[in-house]
C-alpha cells in the first residue's frame, strides 16, 4: 500500500516513491496495423478515450505524455481538455513496436501475434533496444505523468517491473489504465496492472 504525506509517497516498506506513473493505452484506432499506418481513433475509441479522461480528470493535473501516433495523441487530447492543459509533450521512446524492415503492410499483424508469443530475447537487439528505451524513459521520469502509449510498450513496462522478458503478458484492453511507481533510484515497481480484454490485435 502507498501512503501520501507532504507531498511524498511511502510504502509500507518505507521506500520514498518520487514518481507516479499512469500508462494509457490508446482508445480502439478506426483502421488495422495492416491497413493505415497513422489510424486515429473510430467512435467506439472516442468513447472510450472520453470515459478514461473523466476517471482520470480527477486526479490533480500532471504532466501529460503521448506517442506521436495519431491514436494516443487523440485519446490524450480528451484528458488534455479536460485539465485545460497548456502544453503536452510528444515523445518517440513511447511509441508502437516497429514491425521489421521490408515486411509489407499487409502481413504487419501476422508478424506481431507471432513475435507476441515469444520474447524481447527471441527478437534480437533492435528489439530490445525499444524495450530498453520505453522502461528507461519511465524509469527516468521525476514528476506524476499520464503516458498514453501502446500494447506493446506497456507491456514492456509490466515486464521490467515483474522481470518478465515475454512481449504479451497483460491482454490489455483499449484506454485502460496501468499505473507504475518510480522511485528516487528509477526502480519500478507495478502498482496495478490496466483493465484486461480479448482485444482484437489488427
Amino acid at each position: 500500500m502507498v501512503h501520501r504525506a507532504g507531498g511524498a509517497r511511502w510504502c509500507e516498506a518505507g521506500m520514498v516513491v518520487v514518481t507516479r506513473v499512469f500508462l494509457v493505452r490508446h482508445g480502439r484506432a478506426a483502421a488495422g496495423w495492416d491497413t493505415d499506418p497513422d489510424p486515429g481513433l473510430d467512435a467506439e475509441g472516442q468513447r472510450q478515450a472520453e470515459a478514461t479522461a473523466s476517471a482520470l480528470s480527477i486526479l490533480p493535473d500532471m504532466d501529460l505524455v503521448s506517442s506521436p501516433l495519431k491514436r494516443c495523441r487523440e485519446t490524450a487530447g480528451f484528458l488534455s481538455a479536460k485539465w485545460n492543459a497548456a502544453s503536452m509533450d510528444i515523445e518517440p521512446r513511447v511509441a508502437e513496436i516497429p514491425s521489421p524492415e521490408g515486411v509489407p503492410m499487409g502481413e504487419r499483424v501476422a508478424w506481431l501475434r507471432g513475435a507476441m508469443a515469444g520474447s524481447w530475447a527471441d527478437l534480437g537487439p533492435r528489439y530490445t533496444a525499444f524495450r530498453d528505451d520505453v522502461v528507461g524513459f519511465v524509469a527516468g521520469l521525476r514528476r506524476d505523468t499520464v503516458i498514453f502509449s501502446h500494447f506493446i510498450a506497456i507491456n514492456a513496462v509490466i515486464g521490467a517491473c515483474r522481470n518478465d522478458d515475454r512481449l504479451m503478458i497483460a491482454s490489455l484492453d483499449n484506454a485502460s489504465v496501468t499505473i507504475v511507481d518510480v522511485d528516487e533510484t528509477g526502480h519500478l515497481t507495478l502498482a496495478r496492472v490496466g483493465r484486461v480484454a480479448d482485444t482484437l490485435i489488427r
